[in-house]
């Protein structure tokens, strides 16, 4: 006599790892360094004024803010003030960027959810606009307002900081930057992607995506609408608002073309495919 047939365990649907990831935690392990940007800031700051130490940090377009929580964690004399429009990275940073300090240290951060064009208190000794965020404004009378209300909201000894990009690469469209953040069973890929230029107006579109180990992807986690600027077009619209005078900074490189990390005031650079640099505004 035939036995039963047993019934066979149902499959589970186990989850990918991109439904699993965070993409927030990607883009910090992917783009940010604040380690990196706070010792930037004391050097431009130096550069500027001497031997006068940066007290008070403002983060524009601030995200998950963990330059701020850096800043405050780097001096117990430091405070940061985080401004942001959109509520979610703004909640997700209280969670887990600002829930990592001592209660000390998230005494002197105070976050703000609004718009970067209005004026608060008190004024900072640095103001950092990066990750390229004004560019958001794709009009010369966006830009010089906005830059006229960060000027306004700095320090008599104050500083912006701004981060910039280009080179060819930058305006091919589809061409992407795929870099391996982490090896291993929780590693995963980050990839930049140029998706769209307009040279008429120089309007862009890039996105930021993650690929994971089974092939899974947040694609995209992240979209940017921007008009692209250049150099020189910044720094004149820097004039315009009011700033005194403002620098290029590039990265140096070694013999072999390597990066070195460290950065200089410069009038003149190579023409790579690819670049980013600094700009810093004195007020």
């Amino acid at each position: 006599m035939a036995k039963p047939k047993k019934d066979k365990p149902k499959k589970t649907n186990k989850p990918t790892l991109a439904e699993q990831a965070d993409k927030y935690v990607c883009y910090q392990k992917s783009v940010q360094e604040p380690e990196h940007e706070i010792v930037f800031f004391d050097k431009a700051y130096k550069d500027a004024f001497g031997s006068k130490k940066a007290v008070h940090l403002r983060e524009d377009f601030c995200g998950t803010f963990a330059v701020c929580c850096e800043w405050v964690k780097s001096s117990p004399k430091r405070t940061a003030l985080g401004i942001d429009l959109d509520p979610e990275p703004l909640q997700w940073g209280k969670d887990n960027n600002l829930a990592k300090l001592n209660d000390e240290q998230q005494k002197r951060l105070r976050l703000i959810e609004q718009d970067v064009r209005q004026r608060n208190r008190p004024q900072a000794d640095i103001l950092a606009a990066q990750n390229f965020s004004f560019w958001l404004f794709k009009s010369r009378e966006a830009v010089i307002e906005y830059f006229k209300v960060a000027r306004s909201n700095l320090a008599t000894q104050g500083l912006m900081v701004m981060d910039m990009m280009g080179g060819g690469e930058c305006l091919e469209e589809d061409h992407k930057d795929v870099r391996t953040i982490e090896k291993g069973k929780k590693g995963f890929k980050y990839i930049w992607t140029q998706v769209s230029h307009n040279p008429i107006n120089h309007d862009a579109t890039f996105t930021i995506s993650f690929k994971f180990k089974d092939g899974s992807k947040l694609d995209p986690a992240f979209t940017y609408e921007w008009r692209f600027w250049s150099i020189p077009e910044v720094m004149e619209m820097l004039r315009e608002a009011g700033f005194s005078e403002s620098h290029v900074y590039w990265e140096v490189t070694d013999e072999h073309g390597e990066e070195t990390g460290e950065w200089h005031r410069a009038t003149e650079a190579p023409s790579d495919p690819s670049w980013v640099c600094y700009i810093v505004a004195v007020k």
